[in-house]
């Protein structure tokens, strides 16, 4: 039976314990954080808008939307204190992949599914999970996604349209595009990214850095630099509906596509949740979280709106500046609404240049940097699949790439674990008793230390078949064994099978617990007699020799 979460504590008990400084410090964190969510919604919408091919304007009330159903939802039905969340940086990529292959009413659809999947790995507990996947797989992926936003706001920043073909359509463009460069608008984009850059330390916490640039570059764009092209009108009200495609095809054929989508958001909300909690002290709940963002997601799709999860800038803005519970989410959100509402006359004048600039810094930002400057300290295969997967991601699609450094991830970690097992194994002739003891390296002795797994199941029977052949009785050591899978019991069999048919008899010793369960289940004991088995290592050496001894009086 599916249960949802419970999380800490019931809404209302949280609602009696709401006090006016919770509500001062919500207002506030809301505040600084509103002054961030807007230009990144307006700039992920104009840039959804670009790679679609559709409608000039229509992206930058879709960034809005965004804001306003993933941040509302999120806030009221996550498990996280002070996170935030709105469209960021992975998922705008991730529906740029989308919309490169579907219409936009097809892609929105997509983006209803990836919710629905989110609520649905929350509901069966699966949040826990999600978070074990290899962090250099995530890095990869993350560093793709800013890689991608860099590049594909080149041509923007330099006064040029965005390519809507892909990433090596963008790239291909560039020479025609620093042919064709408006010098105005690469002006005016150049200022933007200085101060983006340059801002002023003390200055962040009254103005942030990404809000000082929106304001200043739109700014110089109307008095100044006015041959920059420019948003241009955008349709303001409420939002109309988009009713899912509910066609059998395309909800087969989407379905890969959202369950990459529902994965990167997944991972992307989880992620901020311990830097929210080590924030705040608080402990999350990373199913309901799922649950929240789920249907913030699905919300968002149904009335136009990018898909998103947390972000950890506007987390981090949030948390500082006092905002602790669900209402400084709510409140961010409302301010959003605010602004789509009336969004044409607010951000027509915003130069695309402005909004580049601003995508340029935050795609430089998203790079995994610091495993970057650490890569020749990391391991050489935690390095393969974080460049494999940063590669795939740049130049084929969000979708190919995670399987791939999945796929990459498990078999670096079924060869780690290869090792760590097999270094678990004894396989070595017993050379006790003098030189003239007539049992001295006659006896083999295989122990089979800690778990043994598929991962080093065919390793086993390479390191000690051979070594079977050169002995006239093995001994089979489970004293310290702690459990086997069924791969290893099979592998296991298979010795034991060898070992028969070179004529070697083998002796048992101390099996018991799930070991000796595990060799039952499969029935790898049936055809061994009583005699064959001993308690200690003592009574198996004992055996041993005395099968020995029984072979020489046969011979």
């Amino acid at each position: 039976m599916i249960q949802l979460p419970a999380g800490s504590g019931s809404l209302v008990d949280r609602v009696r314990s709401y006090s006016a400084n919770d509500l001062v410090g919500d207002l506030l964190g809301s505040s600084a954080t509103a002054i961030i969510t807007l230009p990144m919604a307006l700039a992920l919408g104009v840039a959804i808008t670009a790679t679609s091919g559709d409608a000039p304007g229509v992206g930058a009330l879709a960034g809005l939307w965004g804001a306003v159903a993933v941040g509302f939802f999120a806030a009221v039905f996550g498990g996280t204190r002070g996170l935030i969340s709105a469209p960021s940086a992975p998922m705008a990529v991730a529906m740029m992949a989308v919309v490169s292959h579907y219409t936009l009413a097809e892609a929105f659809t997509v983006a209803i599914m990836a919710g629905l999947i989110q609520i649905a790995m929350g509901a069966l507990r699966l949040g826990r999970f999600v978070a074990y996947t290899p962090y250099a797989v995530i890095s990869g992926v993350v560093s793709g996604v800013g890689s991608i936003i860099v590049v594909l706001h080149v041509a923007p920043f330099f006064g040029s349209e965005v390519a809507s073909n892909g990433l090596l359509s963008a790239i291909g463009a560039w020479p025609q595009v620093l042919q064709d460069i408006n010098v105005e608008a690469s002006a005016l984009g150049l200022i933007t990214l200085l101060v983006t850059i340059f801002w002023p330390a003390r200055l962040r916490k009254v103005v942030p850095a990404i809000l000082a640039a929106l304001l200043i570059g739109t700014v110089l764009g109307v008095v100044w630099l006015t041959d920059a092209p420019t948003i241009g009108d955008v349709p303001s009200g409420l939002p109309s509906l988009n009713w899912p495609i509910l066609s059998g095809d395309f909800l087969v054929n989407a379905i890969e596509s959202a369950l990459i989508m529902a994965l990167i958001g997944a991972l992307a909300s989880l992620l901020c949740c311990p830097v929210a909690d080590s924030m705040t002290r608080e402990v999350s709940d990373p199913n309901r979280e799922l649950i929240g963002q789920g249907l913030g997601n699905a919300v968002a799709g149904a009335i136009g709106g990018l898909p998103g999860g947390g972000v950890m800038l506007m987390t981090a803005a949030n948390i500082r500046a006092g905002g602790r519970s669900p209402v400084a989410g709510v409140v961010v959100a409302l301010l959003m609404l605010a602004v789509a509402l009336g969004a044409g006359s607010i951000t027509e004048s915003i130069p695309h240049t402005v909004l580049a600039a601003i995508l340029i810094k935050t795609g430089w930002d998203v790079i995994d940097w610091r495993f970057l400057r650490h890569i020749r300290l990391l391991p050489r295969g935690h390095v393969a699949v974080m460049l494999i997967t940063m590669i795939a991601t740049i130049f084929t699609d969000l979708v190919i790439a995670v399987a791939i450094g999945l796929i990459l991830a498990g078999l670096i970690n079924a060869a780690r674990l290869e090792r760590l097992e097999l270094s678990d194994v004894i396989s070595v002739p017993l050379l006790e008793g003098s030189p003239d003891d007539p049992y001295v390296a006659r006896i083999g002795l295989v122990q089979l230390r800690g778990r043994f797994t598929a991962a080093s199941a065919n390793a086993l029977v390479r390191v000690i078949a051979a070594d079977i052949e050169e002995h006239e009785v093995v001994i089979f050591d489970f004293t310290r064994t702690g459990g086997l899978d069924e791969s290893a019991v099979l592998v296991i069999e298979q010795l034991f099978n060898r070992a028969h048919e070179n004529g070697t008899p083998c002796v048992i010793a101390g099996l018991g617990g799930s070991a000796e369960s595990a060799l039952n289940s499969l029935g790898v004991l049936n055809d061994f007699s009583a005699d064959r088995l001993a308690d200690n290592l003592t009574e198996a050496r004992e055996l041993a020799r005395e099968l020995l001894d029984q072979e020489a009086e046969l011979v």
